[in-house]
C-alpha cells in the first residue's frame, strides 16, 4: 500500500491516459494474484498448527500447496495467453488497454505476486517476523527501484511500471521457491491437499468478491468515459490510500487485543473497553479525511503538471468521504472472525456485489466518476447493514451513536453539501473549515474524555 504513495509522483511522468491504463493493468494482476493463490495464504495458517506436531506431512503439506500454485499458475498463463486477447477485445473499447503485451505481462507479475503472498503468510504462521520484514523490505525496494528506473528509461510509456513490477516479483518470487522447496523439499501429495479444498473455495469466492467490489468501478467506467478520465478517477483514489494506511495499521494493532477480549467471553458482545479503540479509530479518520482533502489538492497541482490530472482535484473531496465509515465498518465486522462466523460471508457479500453493481449501473450512466464513488458509499453502508444484522443472533452490539455514527456522518453531509456549491470557487477556505468542523465535533463527542485528562494533567 505504501509503494503505491510513494511511487505517486514518479507516475506523474505519465500522461493520464497511460496512468489510466496503468489501473487497468494492476487490476488484472490482483484479479490474477487472488485466482492463483485459491486462498493458500489463509489455509496454510490452519494447515499449519495442525500439521506442526507431524514434521513430515508439514513439509508435504507445504511442498505441495506450493507446487499446486505452480501448477494453477501454468494453467491459468497458458489460458489467458490464447484467450487473454478475446477477453480484452470484448471488455474494452479504448485502443490504448491491449492484452499483448502488457496484459499478459500483467498476469505473469499477478502469478509472481501469488507466490510472495503465500509465503508472507507462511513466515507469519511460523512466527518468524525478522525473516518477514527483511524478505518484504527487498521485495519492496525491488518493486519500488525498479519501477523508478523504469519510468526514467521509458517516459510517457507503460514499459517503465509494468516491466519494472514485473523483474522485481520475478526476483522476489524466484527467492521465494528457492526457499521453500531447499526447506521443505519436493512433495505432491494430492490427498492432503484435498483436505483443505472446502476451506479454500468458500475463502476465494469471498477473495473474487472483495475484488469486484473494489476493483470492478474501473472496467465498468471505461464504457462510458474516456481513459484519461479513468486515469483521474483512479489518482483520487490512490491519493486516499494514505488515509487507508493509517486506518489498517491502527486496526491491526489493536484487533488482536479486541479479539482477545471477545474470546473470554460466554456471552459475546462488546464492551467499553472494545468500543473505545474504534471510537479513536473513527476520530482518526474524521481527521485524516478533513486534513486529506486540504493537502491533496495542492500535492496534485504542484506535482502532476502535465494536462489532465488536474482534474482529479474536484474528486478528492468525494473520494475521501468513503473513509468516514471506515471505522464502522471495521467495527461491524470484527465479530465474525472472533466467533470464527465465516459461512455466510459468500452470500452477504454477493448482496453487497450486487448493490454496488446495481448503483454503478444507474449512477455511472448519468454522473460518470462520481456515481462511480458515490455507488461505494451506497455500498458501504449496505455493508454495514448486513454485516450488523447478519450477526446479530450470535453477538450483542453496543454502539455509542454520537461517536460511531452521528459526528462521520455530519462530516460526510457538509462535505457533500458544501463542496457543489462552494468548494470549487474557494477551495481553500472550503477545506480548512473541514478541518475546523472537525476539531469541534471531535471535541463535542469526546468532551467527557478531554474533561478526565484535564482533571488528570491538574491532579499531576
Amino acid at each position: 500500500m505504501a509503494s503505491a504513495i510513494i511511487l505517486l509522483p514518479f507516475y506523474s511522468k505519465l500522461p493520464v491516459e497511460i496512468f489510466g491504463a496503468l489501473s487497468i493493468y494492476f487490476s488484472v494482476s490482483l484479479l490474477v494474484q487472488i485466482f492463483v493463490t485459491y486462498s493458500f495464504d489463509s489455509s496454510l495458517y490452519i494447515n499449519f498448527h495442525d500439521y506442526k506436531q507431524d514434521p513430515k506431512k508439514l513439509k508435504a503439506f507445504i511442498s505441495s500447496a506450493f507446487i499446486f500454485i505452480l501448477l494453477l499458475s501454468l494453467i491459468s498463463g497458458l489460458t489467458l495467453a490464447f484467450l487473454g486477447n478475446w477477453i480484452f477485445t470484448s471488455l474494452f473499447k479504448e485502443e490504448e488497454i491491449l492484452f499483448y503485451p502488457f496484459g499478459l505481462l500483467s498476469v505473469a507479475t499477478g502469478i509472481f505476486q501469488a507466490l510472495l503472498k503465500v509465503n508472507n503468510s507462511l513466515l507469519q504462521t511460523q512466527q518468524k517476523p525478522v525473516l518477514f520484514l527483511w524478505s518484504n523490505v527487498l521485495s519492496f525496494s525491488l518493486i519500488a527501484g525498479l519501477t523508478i528506473a523504469g519510468l526514467f528509461l521509458f517516459p510517457e510509456s507503460l514499459w517503465g511500471p509494468i516491466v519494472g513490477k514485473l523483474i522485481a516479483t520475478l526476483i522476489s518470487a524466484a527467492w521465494v521457491l528457492s526457499f521453500i522447496f531447499s526447506q521443505f523439499g519436493f512433495h505432491f501429495n494430492w490427498r492432503l491437499l484435498k483436505t483443505t479444498f472446502s476451506f479454500n473455495n468458500t475463502s476465494v469466492v469471498y477473495q473474487l468478491q472483495q475484488w469486484f467490489i473494489n476493483y470492478y468501478d474501473r472496467f465498468f467506467l471505461l464504457l462510458f468515459i474516456s481513459i484519461g478520465s479513468l486515469g483521474v478517477y483512479d489518482l483520487a483514489l490512490k491519493c486516499m490510500l494514505a488515509i487507508e494506511f493509517v486506518l489498517t495499521g491502527l486496526n491491526s494493532s489493536f484487533y488482536p487485543k479486541v479479539l482477545g477480549v471477545v474470546a473470554l467471553q460466554k456471552e459475546k458482545h462488546n464492551t467499553i473497553e472494545t468500543n473505545r479503540y474504534y471510537h479513536g479509530l473513527t476520530a482518526v479518520a474524521m481527521l485524516l479525511v478533513s486534513a486529506s482533502i486540504f493537502v491533496f489538492p495542492m500535492v496534485i497541482e504542484f506535482v502532476f503538471t502535465k494536462p489532465g490530472y488536474q482534474q482529479a482535484i474536484p474528486i478528492l473531496p468525494f473520494a475521501a468521504v468513503i473513509y468516514l465509515f471506515r471505522s464502522m465498518r471495521l467495527f461491524v465486522a470484527f465479530p465474525y472472525a472472533a466467533l470464527k462466523y465465516s459461512r455466510p460471508l459468500p452470500i452477504y457479500y454477493l448482496v453487497i456485489l450486487l448493490i454496488k453493481v446495481g448503483a454503478m449501473f444507474i449512477l455511472i450512466r448519468r454522473f460518470g466518476a462520481y456515481g462511480a464513488i458515490a455507488s461505494t458509499w451506497i455500498s458501504y453502508v449496505g455493508e454495514i447493514v448486513i454485516l450488523y444484522f447478519g450477526v446479530r443472533r450470535k453477538f450483542t452490539y453496543k454502539i455509542n451513536i454520537a461517536k460511531m455514527i452521528v459526528a462521520p456522518l455530519s462530516l460526510a453531509i457538509l462535505i457533500m453539501v458544501a463542496e457543489p456549491l462552494l468548494g470549487v470557487a474557494y477551495p481553500y477556505w472550503v477545506h480548512g473549515f473541514y478541518i475546523l468542523v472537525t476539531g469541534g465535533i471531535l471535541a463535542w463527542v469526546f468532551r467527557n474524555e478531554i474533561k478526565v485528562f484535564q482533571f488528570i494533567k491538574n491532579f499531576k
